[in-house]
């Protein structure tokens, strides 16, 4: 069964969520059988990847709002990130732009570490409050999930999965995805947003019962005829 999250590095319910399919994953029982594939997608793909622009700038100028109060929005998302174990430091983050870090993800999946890219990615920003618009420091987070620097760097000046990303962005827009974390499971169940674990849980079992149907035997007893091993035998107690 594939479960596919259309989620972006910089937003934080789509950290949060990500912790929450995975609470809710370890309590199903068949995770083992479970595909996940990252889909990209940018919450700002005009945003400039060497920014120093903060978090609270950012969200203040957006919507209309006062430094002071981005600081009170955020404050109340680090909490609901703490509660699912989280740490976020939105005082040290900057806006930036994801387009090099979606390619990476890209290129991490070449090499069976696409899952630890994307959480060291998440971490990266929201925890320890690195650019991961910056190629430099790009580069210096593929080395601490194990791939190679030179290729990465090498990947990170050339154009490759330049068109993966955008195929993966108009491909969520196809299916009406305007917000993320975005979740899809096999293209038949969705999940929008930071849900509960509860709500992935039972998505997740529903898909998986559609998918594998089980058979409740209702009469049980009540046969005239009992069949095994290729031969018919006549229920002796119906005579």
């Amino acid at each position: 069964m594939k479960v596919e999250i259309w989620s972006d590095y910089v937003c934080p319910f789509c950290y949060i969520g990500k912790r929450k399919f995975e609470l809710a994953l370890a309590k199903f029982a068949h995770k083992d059988k479970i595909e996940i594939v990252f889909r990209s997608f940018e919450l700002d793909p005009s945003a400039d990847p060497n920014s120093n622009i903060s978090t609270y700038s950012m969200l203040a100028t957006k919507y209309g709002m006062s430094v002071e109060k981005a600081k009170e929005t955020t404050a109340n998302v680090a909490e609901q990130a703490a509660a699912v174990g989280i740490t976020f430091h939105f005082e040290g983050t900057v806006s930036t732009n994801t387009f090099d870090s979606h390619r990476l993800v890209h290129f991490a999946a070449e090499q069976g570490k696409e899952k630890e890219l994307s959480e060291r990615l998440f971490k990266a920003y929201f925890t320890d409050a690195v650019n991961i618009g910056n190629r430099e420091r790009l580069v210096e987070i593929a080395a601490e999930v194990g791939l190679d620097t030179a290729a990465a760097a090498a990947m990170l000046e050339s154009n490759q999965f330049a068109d993966n990303v955008r195929g993966e962005e108009e491909e969520g827009s196809k299916l009406g995805i305007r917000g993320v974390p975005f979740y899809v499971v096999d293209r038949k169940y969705a999940v929008s947003g930071a849900q509960s674990p509860e709500v992935f849980l039972d998505t997740l079992n529903k898909a998986w019962e559609e998918k594998h149907p089980t058979f409740i035997q209702v009469n049980e007893g009540d046969a005239d005829v009992t069949c095994s091993d290729g031969y018919c035998v006549p229920d002796s107690s119906k005579s």
